[in-house]
């Protein structure tokens, strides 16, 4: 059966990773993100491939128009089946004693309160209607610091900790939660974090396949499409030469 499907973060990486996926398995999608051009463009992409889509534009950081935002839902695209809490960031990578505070702020609101204010608009729908599933992108940088991740390290780890006491929660309810915790995966993800050093980010995936947003997407797919009976929880996923954080076999060029 068709699932609805909503995506923050959905233009790029990951989030544009489930969003293909997603729509490969005959679903219905909502795609959100900071950047209207873009999603216009995936929105004409996807109903060109007789994807049913929407796209809403807001900051998950701004819950007043991220309210404003589901609040303008159509009553047939408010029974959303499928929140994947995707938008997030990392920003710098420096000392704890040594860090921006506006990285420190736009990662904590994005990452912890923007997670928040998405999983407090939908998940009482999916409540009112016993059936729904949250799967949230955390990261293996939530199990344990690495150097100089500092901020990043606890904001992901925040997001284990949400989604633990999520299903803790609504374990009385039929409602489904998930934690999916990538290891390396090259996106743009690290191009963002040295605020667009390309070369820098380049070095983070030197000596290792990582893995892809395709990857990560398709065990997004596999965990929505699981019985009913069945809640994968937590899911960790590594490149092959990776062992945890921090612990990466790189082979030399």
């Amino acid at each position: 059966m068709n699932k609805i499907v909503m995506i923050t973060g959905a233009t790029s990486g990951i989030g544009l990773a489930c969003a293909k996926r997603f729509a490969e398995n005959g679903d219905k999608l909502i795609l959100t993100g900071r950047n209207e051009r873009r999603l216009k463009e995936l929105s004409d992409e996807f109903k060109s491939n007789d994807t049913q889509v929407i796209t809403l534009t807001f900051d998950v950081r701004d819950r007043e128009k991220a309210t404003e935002a589901i609040n303008s839902l159509a009553t047939e695209w408010r029974e959303i089946d499928v929140l994947i809490n995707n938008a997030g960031l990392a920003l710098g990578l420096d000392p704890e004693y040594d860090g921006s505070f506006e990285d420190w702020e736009t990662m904590i609101d994005t990452n912890i309160k923007g997670l928040l204010t998405m999983t407090r608009l939908i998940v009482p729908l999916m409540v009112n209607r016993d059936k729904g599933h949250i799967i949230n992108i955390g990261s293996v940088a939530g199990d344990a610091a690495y150097a100089n991740g500092n901020v990043y390290c606890a904001t992901k780890a925040a997001v284990k900790a949400l989604t633990d006491g999520l299903r803790i929660d609504v374990a009385k309810t039929s409602i489904r939660v998930t934690n999916l915790k990538p290891g390396l995966v090259e996106t743009n993800f690290s191009t963002t974090r040295f605020h667009g050093d390309t070369e820098r980010a380049a070095n983070v995936y030197k000596g290792i396949k990582p893995l892809t947003g395709e990857d990560i997407a398709d065990v997004a797919v596999y965990a929505a499409n699981a019985p009913e009976h069945v809640q994968i929880a937590e899911v960790l996923i590594l490149p092959t030469h990776q062992a945890n954080g921090t612990v990466i076999a790189r082979k030399e060029s």
